[in-house]
Formats: C-alpha cells, sequence, structure tokens
C-alpha cells in the first residue's frame, strides 16, 4: 500500500492542507455573515454565487490549463483562494461576499481538477481503487480537520480568515516541489440534458436533489447552531457527525444497491433522511447530543444519495460512456446547488432554525417518492448487468477528473469484450 501512494504522496498531503483551509470556511463564513446580521436568504444568495462560479470552472479551468499548464494554474489558483479569504475581512458587505465566494468557487473546482488529474496520471488500474478510496478518506479527513479549527478563533474577528490563508499558501508547497511531469489536459465537461433524462430520470432528478440537500446542509447548519445556542465546536461536530455517518453507511448501501434494484435504495435512503429530519424539526431545540446521534444517522444516507443517482445512471450507459455520464449528472448535481441555498434560506427565514431540518425534509421525500414512481415506470436491470458500486469522495469535492479516477472508467465495452 506504501509504494502504491508514495507516487502521489505530495498531492495527497497539497489536497489535505487545501481541504483544511475550506472546512475552515464552512464553518466561519456563515458564522460571520450570521454574527454581520445578515438574514439566512442574504446567505443564500452568496452560497449560490458559490455554486454557479463552481460549476463554472469546471468548463473554464480546462482551457486555462492546456494554454499554461497544471502548476502555473494551481499556483494562480492558491493565490485567489487565499485572497478570496482575506477579502472577507476586509469588505465586509454581501455584495461583496458574493464575489468572493464565486471567486472561491471558480478556483477550487480547478484546484480538485489538477490534482485529481494529478493523481489519475500517476496510478495504474490495479491500484486506482485503492488510490481514490485514500483520496476519499484525506479528503474528508481535511475538511473535518478544518472545521474543528475553526472555533479556535472568533466569528467576528479575523484571525481565521487568515489562517485558512496560510493553509492554501502551504497547499501550494508539494505540488511545486514536485519532480513528476504534468498530466494530460482536463476532462471537459460536455452535457446532453435531454440524453441524461432519457438514460435515467430517476439518476437525473436524484442528482438534482442531492444538490438541493447538500447544499442547504453546508450552508445552514452553522445558522441552525448559532440559532439553537450550539457553539461553534458543537457547529463543527454536527457537520462531522455527518460525515462519519456517510462514511460508514456509503459502502453498505451501495453494495446492497448492487444486489437489488438501486431505486429501491433511493426510496430507503429518501425515507430514512425524511424521517430523521421530520424528527429534528420536531425535536428542535434538542440537547446537543440528541442533535450529534440525529445528524450521524442524516449523514448515513446525506452523502451516499449523489453515488447511489451516478451508479443508477451509469448501469445504463457504456462503459466507454462512464466519465461523460457522471461528468453531466455533475453538471445537474450543481443546479441543485444553486437551487438549494434559495429553499432553505427562505424556510429559515420564515420558520426559524427547523427550516432546516423541514427543507431537508422535504427534499428527501421527494428523492425517494420520484426513485419509487420510476420503479413503477420501468423494470430494473438484472443484478449481473448492474456495475459495481464505488464509494465515491464526498459531493462538494467531486470533478469530472474523480470519475477518470474510478475503476469503473476502465471497464471493457461489449465490443472489446468481443475482441479479446
Amino acid at each position: 500500500m506504501y509504494n502504491q501512494l508514495l507516487p502521489v504522496a505530495a498531492i495527497l498531503a497539497s489536497a489535505f492542507l487545501m481541504l483544511m483551509g475550506l472546512g475552515i470556511g464552512v464553518v466561519i463564513i456563515p458564522l460571520r455573515a450570521v454574527a454581520e446580521g445578515w438574514s439566512s436568504t442574504t446567505l443564500a444568495w452568496i452560497g449560490t454565487s458559490y455554486a454557479v462560479a463552481f460549476t463554472a470552472g469546471s468548463v473554464i479551468i480546462p482551457r486555462l490549463v492546456r494554454r499554461v499548464g497544471h502548476v502555473r494554474v494551481f499556483g494562480v489558483i492558491q493565490a485567489m483562494l487565499c485572497a478570496s479569504f482575506l477579502l472577507h475581512v476586509l469588505a465586509v458587505h454581501p455584495l461583496a461576499w458574493a464575489f468572493f465566494r464565486a471567486m472561491a468557487g471558480l478556483v477550487t473546482v480547478g484546484s480538485y481538477m489538477i490534482m485529481e488529474s494529478w493523481i489519475n496520471e500517476r496510478v495504474s488500474n490495479e491500484n486506482r481503487g485503492a488510490v481514490l478510496s485514500t483520496y476519499m478518506v484525506v479528503s474528508m479527513a481535511g475538511v473535518a480537520a478544518g472545521q474543528y479549527i475553526a472555533p479556535l478563533g472568533s466569528a467576528s474577528s479575523h484571525e481565521m480568515f487568515i489562517v485558512a490563508g496560510l493553509f492554501f499558501c502551504a497547499a501550494l508547497m508539494p505540488i511545486a516541489l514536485t519532480s513528476a511531469q504534468s498530466p494530460q489536459p482536463l476532462t471537459e465537461v460536455s452535457i446532453d440534458p435531454r440524453g441524461l433524462f432519457r438514460r435515467s430520470p430517476a439518476a437525473a432528478v436524484g442528482s438534482f436533489l442531492s444538490g438541493i440537500i447538500f447544499a442547504n446542509w453546508v450552508y445552514f447548519v452553522p445558522v441552525y447552531g448559532q440559532q439553537t445556542g450550539f457553539s461553534p465546536l458543537a457547529v463543527a461536530t454536527m457537520l462531522t457527525s455527518a460525515m462519519i455517518g456517510g462514511m460508514i453507511f456509503q459502502f453498505p448501501l451501495g453494495k446492497l444497491s448492487d444486489r437489488i434494484d438501486r431505486r429501491y435504495v433511493m426510496v430507503i435512503a429518501g425515507l430514512v433522511g425524511a424521517g430523521v429530519c421530520l424528527f429534528l424539526t420536531l425535536a428542535t431545540p434538542a440537547p446537543q447530543l440528541v442533535v450529534f446521534a440525529g445528524t450521524f444517522v442524516l449523514g448515513s444516507v446525506l452523502f451516499p444519495v449523489y453515488s447511489l443517482a451516478v451508479a443508477h445512471a451509469n448501469d445504463y450507459a457504456e462503459p466507454e460512456e462512464f466519465v461523460k455520464v457522471s461528468g453531466g449528472l455533475l453538471v445537474v448535481y450543481g443546479l441543485g446547488n444553486m437551487v438549494g441555498p434559495q429553499i432553505g434560506g427562505r424556510l429559515m427565514d420564515a420558520i426559524g432554525p427547523s427550516g432546516l431540518f423541514v427543507g431537508l425534509g422535504l427534499t428527501f421525500a421527494a428523492y425517494g417518492a420520484y426513485a419509487f414512481w420510476r420503479t413503477m415506470r420501468r423494470a430494473g436491470l438484472p443484478a449481473e448487468e448492474r456495475v459495481d458500486f464505488q464509494v465515491l469522495p464526498s459531493p462538494a469535492v467531486q470533478t469530472p477528473e474523480t470519475y477518470q479516477l474510478d475503476p469503473r472508467s476502465d471497464e471493457p465495452s461489449d465490443e472489446d469484450r468481443e475482441n479479446v
């Protein structure tokens, strides 16, 4: 295992450091917005600007890399990430913050794409799955570490924004000093909305709803915590509890979906998510331990719902279409990310902190209900015709390059099998 990871150690180190900085932002940016007296709807527009730029970056960054190279673009990206965080304390205004978050979204997706393309270039088909799993663990550990660093400073001061900026600077060093050759050009996103929906309506709609769910979760958990009297440390624990639940249950849910119709597993995920959200809505305000337990169970389905949709779509795709289909669904997921904060922000402004779980619960219910309806419209594929489920990193760090890393991208097509 050590020999497998050594060629990508510098990239994994850069990923960990950068994600620590981003993890700080997950906590400190919403809390600072609340401290400034901004409404949840205002925060929603800031979140939407990030999602728009993140999705656009998957088209813009590959073209920029093709012109000037991976290392130069990665250096510019880390400088822009650092600047975007430092600017938050120089211009404290919603419109300015929306611009800064758009700036961060554009370059964050570029960072992921460059690092993942570098990893993909340095691995073989035999160790691709192990490296992808390690990348997933490193990514989630980096975010979790950053979330626990954020409470060491005050949301109303500037220290944590500076600390996050320092992590982005540090993330540049391992890659800038690596002797590895630059990889091939980045994967460019292409999307055929009609084709995606025609191939698998449950996957297309499920990806969109997954984006709504995840955006609401990331942006408004800190607001929920602040409004219910939780400390920043407790907010970080809420976020991390969900991540741990997702890491533990993503594999069992995925393997279950390899054995039965994936849409039934999507229904189960929707029911669990809606049920937990109903409980947390009725229990608000609840003791911290109850909320931590609830978010752990919620995370068990919150993180896998997108991976289930991707796997279901690729059951109906040719092996050589895997990256194209998955990349297209990622754009659909990004559209959900744009819409999600608008729903959650308005609900929280209208009914208070419980609006977070009302919005999440309704979206989970729609996710499960649509998947169930689709089971009555088309028969499921036999188990032997479905592709194997693969545990993927958090949707927040996935890019088209993530699917180049996925072992399923190297499965032979029917034509290849006939020629063997």
